[in-house]
């Protein structure tokens, strides 16, 4: 399908911005325009968009379309999976159950829970919640599918993990794991007296003001839900994602909501509505491992740390996500239909209208070190490793863009993950061409030759760079 054929009208749901008059206008138009641009290069089919500022919804936007096989719009009512997001729900409704005094953050499972492998059973709820457990892990992150000889059975696969050694001592390493979540799920139903879905509608969906909001996945018919999608090999074309979120999984997976329900919920949790301020306050507090450095995650939330403006977020699936900005009364959320479209990426640029520092500060960053921010987000965020075929989408988005530098990090970075990718240093090479780095683009597209005699691309631009 073509690009042009996703971009729907944006519908305007909210009006006030980050400041008033003129400026207010032309901010909303640099983000509309910014998030147009990003669509089309992510080819993103459908998104939706809200800010909070000062406990109130100041934006909304939604954009494209909910289904592309029926060319139905994205709206207000449209509804979209946010996957491992649902996560910080699983955080508050820990803490509403601290609060009552029936959970110890510091206790361990084994406390709560009765029959579990010895070895687990010293495990605390915070190592759960934070994704230092140490426990090995009943989703398979290559396949992703469960464990066990039977991976559509739930019940096999929990007694397949409980059956495999454990991975670290808790508290030792970061590993993002779903038996932590598994477990959170059963904590939560035993000390909350009902099941997990049924605790988070009435704790939390009925609370907040989120009527349309609840479980679900493709087995499931749910109501101006978003079709998922993901993009086919190469970007050219889309295929149907087909979401299995298994009921005893859902505390880490699972929620169905829209940008508009989502700020009603991150409202009612800044004012104290779902929990107290003392509690809120520990549920984003960074956490440590056992030898003092900082973990990746707070209670449900990964943490975005940085000098200043400190965000906490939710990010599931890379499609759907949203960063709380607490020192700055400030949160943005984002929700699409394309898995690894990435939103998270594109929040901070959001929160820069907002706060001009933070906008500073991250195109002062640039794209040093690069290797090393991405795995600092792979970590945080529980995110596999890019494809050789993610990279070299990224590069030549940026090329297009006309940032050869930008690009040419991307495309080293691919290189230096995948050395023995001949498509890698092709890439590499024409991005040094458009750089004007000659003698560094002959270098990559003879490697690409030697990798693959049969690319004709490289022939040719040799013939061109290099012709003796």
């Amino acid at each position: 399908m073509a690009l042009a054929a996703i971009a729907a009208p944006v519908t305007v749901a909210a009006t006030a911005a980050p400041a008033s008059g003129l400026q207010a206008s032309r901010a909303e138009q640099e983000i509309d325009a910014f998030l147009r641009n990003e669509m089309q290069e992510r080819q993103i089919p459908g998104l939706q968009l809200a800010v909070i500022q000062g406990g109130k919804v100041v934006l909304k936007r939604n954009f494209g379309l909910a289904s592309l096989q029926y060319q139905v719009p994205v709206t207000d009512a449209s509804l979209f999976s946010i996957n491992s997001a649902t996560k910080a729900f699983a955080g508050v409704a820990v803490m509403q159950l601290v609060q009552q005094g029936k959970i110890d953050l510091a206790a361990p499972i084994g406390r709560y829970l009765t029959g579990l492998p010895p070895a687990w059973q010293a495990v605390t709820v915070t190592q759960l919640l934070n994704h230092t457990s140490g426990l090995p892990d009943v989703l398979d992150q290559r396949s992703g599918k469960l464990v066990g000889p039977q991976p559509d059975d739930a019940d096999a696969a929990w007694a397949a993990v409980q059956a495999l050694p454990v991975e670290a001592k808790p508290g030792e390493r970061y590993r993002y794991n779903q038996t932590n979540y598994v477990l959170l799920a059963q904590l939560i139903e035993r000390q909350g007296g009902a099941p997990l879905t049924t605790f988070i509608q009435r704790g939390q969906f009925d609370a907040a003001g989120m009527p349309h909001s609840g479980f679900g996945d493709a087995k499931d018919v749910v109501a101006n839900k978003a079709s998922s999608y993901v993009l086919k090999r190469g970007g050219k074309g889309y295929r149907n994602v087909i979401e299995d979120f298994p009921v005893f999984m859902r505390a880490g997976a699972g929620i169905n909501s829209n940008a508009g329900e989502l700020a009603n919920w991150l409202i009612a949790l800044q004012s104290g509505r779902l929990l107290a301020p003392a509690s809120v306050e520990k549920l984003w507090q960074p956490t440590s491992l056992n030898d003092g450095k900082p973990a990746p995650w707070a209670l449900g939330w990964p943490t975005i740390g940085r000098d200043g403006h400190r965000a906490v977020a939710g990010i599931g699936g890379a499609r759907s996500a949203f960063y709380v900005y607490p020192d700055d009364g400030l949160a943005v959320i984002i929700l699409s239909n394309l898995a690894g479209a990435q939103p998270e990426q594109l929040i901070d640029t959001i929160a820069g209208f907002y706060l001009p520092a933070l906008r500073q500060q991250a195109a002062g960053a640039g794209f040093e070190g690069l290797d090393k921010q991405l795995a600092a987000i792979r970590r945080q965020h529980g995110l596999s490793a890019p494809t050789e075929d993610d990279l070299n989408a990224w590069g030549y988005r940026l090329l297009g863009r006309q940032q050869p530098k930008q690009a040419l990090a991307v495309f080293q970075l691919g290189v230096q993950l995948y050395p023995q990718g001949a498509n890698g240093h092709d890439s590499l090479a024409e991005a040094y061409e458009a750089d004007g780095a000659k003698a560094l683009a002959i270098t990559h597209y003879r490697r690409s030759l030697e990798l693959n005699p049969g690319n004709t691309h490289a022939v040719a631009r040799l013939r061109v760079l290099a012709p003796d």
